[in-house]
């Protein structure tokens, strides 16, 4: 626990001290709110959906939370150049214990930037269906991040290069966003990509979120709740697994 607890907090520490990276990762949120909210929402309105940033906000918080989970798994990249990774696992504790550890508090930092883009989403006119809905829209960001974290740590436990890491990121991360339905109701998708968008596990990340704070679910709580909750145990487990088989 002791292990897990010093990786935990060198992860969150690292993302304090990067004021850069902060503000940076914000910067795409709020630019997605505010010309996305104003610009189709007039659209959006006239098909009779209601407000756009009702529906836009919960699938931009949801989508801060993917990047900023997915990418941490650069870190370990970093890590396994500069020699800090092989100092780790040459030490006598568990290297379950060293990724989960790391999973937590890439996770962690992405739940912060989840909760930033929420408290944004206030500003700009967003409003959420009840106080306690917050309680369950915390636990769909702590489901998205934990899974998405572990999705980054298993494929970079994969790699060596962070040019080979950034580009898989960047061919995973755009489709794994649109399928999801944040931006669209996943409803008015065709068939094919509608299967598509049942296979993302941010689909019921984002649904689950968006049933939370607004109360329209597409799925409902449990059936969001139970999918994502199995998908995540099961990439946790395969990212335990490769980040086992790292050699030194």
């Amino acid at each position: 626990m002791n292990t897990i607890y010093i990786l935990w907090l060198r992860q969150v520490k690292r993302w304090l001290r990067s004021r850069t990276r902060i503000i940076g990762s914000l910067a795409q949120p709020i630019l997605y709110l505010i010309a996305f909210s104003y610009g189709f929402g007039p659209v959006f309105q006239k098909a009779g959906e209601g407000n756009y940033l009702q529906f836009l906000a919960p699938g931009i918080i949801a989508m801060s939370v993917l990047f900023s989970a997915l990418f941490s798994g650069i870190d370990i990249i970093w890590d396994k150049q500069f020699g800090f990774l092989k100092e780790t696992l040459v030490a006598p504790v568990s290297r379950i214990n060293i990724m989960i550890g790391r999973t937590l508090g890439g996770a962690t930092t992405a739940i912060f930037q989840g909760v930033l883009v929420l408290a944004i989403s206030f500003m700009v006119g967003f409003r959420i269906a009840s106080i306690t809905a917050l309680l369950g829209a915390l636990l769909f960001i702590f489901l998205i991040a934990i899974f998405f974290t572990a999705l980054g740590t298993a494929i970079a436990s994969l790699l060596d290069d962070m040019q080979g890491f950034q580009m898989i990121m960047n061919f995973m991360v755009m489709p794994l966003f649109f399928l999801s339905g944040a931006l669209f109701p996943s409803g008015s998708f065709p068939k094919t990509i509608n299967i598509l968008s049942r296979g993302d596990a941010l689909t019921y990340g984002v649904d689950g979120l968006r049933g939370c704070l607004t109360g329209l679910y597409q799925f409902g709580f449990a059936k969001d709740f139970i999918v994502l909750s199995l998908l995540t145990v099961i990439i946790v487990s395969i990212g335990s697994h490769l980040f086992s088989k790292i050699k030194i």
